[in-house]
């Protein structure tokens, strides 16, 4: 599949990997849930169901009717599809991106991994954050020593500040899971 970044189909991917569903109702789930790293809602949904349709990652299993509303198309996950999830939440967990919807997204659905996937993930992620932040740091402190004024190196002690407070919540996640703090295994209502 290769997407990338196509954060309304990995939503669609983790939400079908709970239950089938038919696009309606992931419509309504991802509106009610507050997932607003999503955008051009509903088209982008039924766009993304009939891409992941068109590579096999979910297939239809039915149709559905309430009263007199029209059909609607119900839909699975593959075995494939599953995979392709796991591998696209390990990837946006572990390599940070400059857009951070994508770790958003990715937080937001980290449940459909197994804990200790998830886990080596973040501690992948937060080694390279801490690689970063060290040459931000050896940045900042060449371009002090060579008389540049600060005000032009605002942008990277702005990145070095996003960057740190996201290290600093990823080790205190990696903390509240290594105790147990956090359930693992919440089943999602649609």
């Amino acid at each position: 599949m290769a997407r990338g970044h196509d954060l309304v189909g990995l939503t669609v991917l983790a939400l079908l990997s709970v239950r089938a569903s038919h696009p309606y109702e992931l419509h309504r789930f991802i509106v009610d849930t507050h997932k607003d790293y999503i955008t051009g809602l509903p088209r982008s949904l039924y766009h993304a169901v009939e891409r992941l349709a068109k590579d096999e990652l979910v297939v239809p299993t039915g149709t559905d009717r309430e009263g007199r509303r029209p059909e609607r198309t119900v839909y699975e996950i593959t075995e494939e599809g599953r995979e392709e999830l796991r591998s696209r939440l390990r990837q946006l967990l572990e390599k940070p991106q400059p857009d951070r919807r994508a770790f958003v997204a990715a937080v937001s659905l980290v449940g459909c991994l197994p804990l200790s996937e998830a886990q080596g993930a973040l501690r992948a992620r937060a080694a390279t954050i801490e690689g970063l932040l060290t040459g931000m740091n050896a940045h900042l402190r060449a371009a002090a020593d060579s008389g540049l004024p600060a005000i032009l190196t605002l942008e990277v002690e702005l990145e070095r500040a996003l960057h740190a407070a996201e290290l600093d919540w990823i080790k205190e996640l990696l903390d509240r899971l290594d105790k147990g703090e956090l359930d693992w295994a919440v089943s999602i209502e649609m």
